[in-house]
């Protein structure tokens, strides 16, 4: 279905690490902060040594600035858990560091990383986003969806991992240039084709994804939920 108005109002997308958000949102958060509504961006995860040199950390935190600045994105939250080693901290820390964003950004809508994905960390940023934003509390989102990452969620295996199966679709013919540039700063991040993290199999899946819906250019998602 494509539902615009479904994700109007101050959004939250919660990347596990620095350009999932891109990946999966980018046309998006475009188009919601062209509307005028406010997009935070939370970036679980910072490399850590010896796999991350401080001189790697701070190169990608400088892409994802200007990423997000021509995304029109207006807060950047780091949480500084430690990239791919997610699965070795204490789940109730990962609960905590995104409950307590959720408690202070207060969001209508959420995007998350699908849990199918085969990295460990999306699978736990997922669940521990679906933790903070149970609807039993006095403030919850009332729209939460599970965007795709190019890298990730197309190397799952197929009839033993949940497939990506989107069945909502927000329209980024408008945004898609924006999103593209916005990978562009990712310079450290971004591949030569046929990489999926290319420029060019970002474009091709925006077309695929709009195809599906008769739409130029889409981004693709899951309704985990939606309260009315």
């Amino acid at each position: 279905m494509i539902v615009e108005n479904l994700v109007r109002g101050r959004t939250l997308v919660i990347a596990p690490h620095p350009d999932d958000e891109v990946l999966g949102v980018g046309g998006t958060i475009a188009k919601i902060a062209g509307m005028g509504c406010d997009v935070h961006v939370a970036v679980v995860t910072i490399g850590m040594a010896p796999q991350y040199s401080e001189d790697s950390v701070v190169a990608v935190r400088g892409e994802a600035a200007k990423a997000h600045a021509c995304l029109g994105v207006k807060h950047t939250h780091w949480l500084d858990l430690p990239a791919a080693q997610l699965a070795d901290i204490p789940n109730s820390s990962l609960n905590k560091a995104i409950r307590d964003l959720v408690t202070e950004v207060e969001p209508e809508v959420i995007f998350a990383p699908f849990p199918g994905d085969i990295h460990i960390d999306h699978q736990l940023v997922f669940l521990s986003a679906m933790v903070a934003a149970r609807p039993h509390q006095a403030k919850h989102p009332k729209t939460l969806l599970a965007y795709e990452t190019l890298s990730e969620t197309n190397w799952n295996a197929p009839y033993i991992s949940p497939p990506f199966v989107p069945n909502v679709f927000i329209d980024i013919e408008g945004t898609i240039d924006l999103k593209l540039r916005a990978m562009s700063c990712f310079e450290s991040q971004v591949k030569d084709l046929p990489h999926e993290r290319s420029i060019g199999a970002l474009n091709a899946l925006a077309i695929l994804r709009g195809a599906t819906v008769h739409r130029r250019a889409a981004e693709g998602f899951v309704l985990v939920r939606h309260v009315a």
